[in-house]
């Protein structure tokens, strides 16, 4: 079950990095930038690079140290 978890993670980290680049119906409602900030704009996009490669690496890291 914590593997799943951990692929999880990694999967919306990387399509969270994804929405940065590629506008699609499924990446722009999983951008945490339009969850969180009133204004969601293409200012505020990058935002969702730092935070994917934040959430996959995590789930990177906690799945090969098990």
């Amino acid at each position: 079950m914590d593997s799943a978890v951990h692929i999880g993670a990694i999967v919306y980290g990387l399509l969270l990095v994804g929405a940065v680049i590629v506008r699609t119906p499924l990446t722009e409602a999983l951008r945490i930038d339009a969850l969180f900030i009133p204004a969601a704009g293409e200012k505020t996009r990058p935002l969702n690079l730092i935070l994917g490669l934040l959430i996959a690496g995590y789930g990177a890291r906690s799945l090969w140290g098990r």
